[in-house]
């Protein structure tokens, strides 16, 4: 898809802030985003707007300044809102680029910088994103239209890589006794999106336990019960530095369509997500040349064994090349 700029390029820009408030796998696919923000701007100071649970990974982020913590307080709380103004303004930025687009950024723009240049979807934005329903084009091109729209050159944005999120833990593998090569299995999701769990990861583990893998489960909080009910290894209490790090350290990575999946396979990780009929795989742009993904009608009725016939195809190939 071509995009043409309706407005010039802000190759002056001092001051920028991006916004992208989440989720999790959505932060992740912006990385490219941000360096080519970056690479655009270079002698910019660059900051980015999200929600508190990401500020320690944008905190980790080569390309940003300075993280600002929106807690997206309700509109009618006005002195919440005058506060996140007063904050905003006093930094002086000069361009926006609204990765997020919804209708609370929409508003931002209306209420708090209708005059700084401002990259998005917002009706009568400075540099608008003029694709045609972007909420139906995959992730990572709906991101680079807009920056082209915006007149930046491309060159990162379809191909995040946040390998600088991960930490060394081979101390924690070696405290938890996980065997090298190992495989991790990502059998959560967000509690708001139950049809997103392939409810078969034991059996799974099983499996691939009989053939030789060593398995681990990595949890967030709210998924140690989960996890606790599967076969392997299960490491707790991990931040997103140490996920990340025990991602990279796989040599295969079977998920979920959640954030956990999407940072593996933004990371050059082998891997394979489960998707039901939710989101269409190559929409969210999970997929890369290493992370594949098998599509059904009906999430809980997918086989192990067809899980498991796959896994060991993509890893016998690997192993060939």
């Amino acid at each position: 898809m071509t995009h043409t700029s309706h407005a010039p390029f802000a190759a002056d820009a001092k001051r920028i802030l991006v916004i992208k408030h989440g989720a999790f796998g959505d932060v992740i696919q912006a990385e490219g985003a941000l360096r080519d923000i970056r690479d655009n701007h270079p002698d910019a100071f660059i900051a980015v707007l999200t929600m508190k649970p990401y500020r320690t990974i944008l905190a980790r982020c080569p390309h940003v300044d300075e993280v600002i913590v929106d807690e997206r307080a309700p509109r009618w709380r006005i002195d919440s809102m005058h506060a996140l103004r007063t904050k905003i303004r006093a930094r002086g930025f000069d361009m926006i680029y609204d990765l997020q687009n919804s209708k609370r950024t929409a508003f931002y723009f209306r209420w708090m910088l209708k005059s700084a240049r401002w990259s998005g979807t917002a009706a009568g934005c400075s540099h608008p994103h003029r694709a045609n329903e972007p909420k139906k084009i995959r992730t990572l091109d709906r991101l680079a239209g807009q920056l082209e729209d915006a007149g930046l050159t491309i060159r990162h944005t379809r191909t995040p890589d946040v390998s600088w999120l991960a930490d060394d833990v081979r101390d924690m593998l070696t405290t938890a006794n996980v065997r090298t090569p190992y495989i991790v299995l990502v059998p959560g999701c967000s509690a708001r999106h139950p049809q997103k769990r392939w409810p078969h990861y034991a059996e799974l583990a099983r499996r691939l336990i009989a053939a030789g893998e060593t398995i681990v489960t990595a949890p967030g909080p709210d998924e140690v019960e989960l996890a606790r009910t599967i076969p392997g290894i299960c490491i707790e209490k991990t931040n997103w530095a140490e996920l990340a790090g025990i991602l990279k350290g796989a040599r295969f990575v079977i998920g979920n369509d959640t954030g956990p999946s999407h940072l593996a396979a933004h990371m050059g990780v082998p891997g394979l997500a489960l998707f039901g009929t939710h989101m269409p795989a190559e929409r969210t742009g999970i997929l890369t040349e290493n992370f594949g993904a098998i599509e059904v009608d009906d999430l809980s009725a997918l086989p192990v064994a067809r899980v498991f016939d796959e896994v060991e195809r993509r890893l016998a190939h690997s192993n060939s090349v």
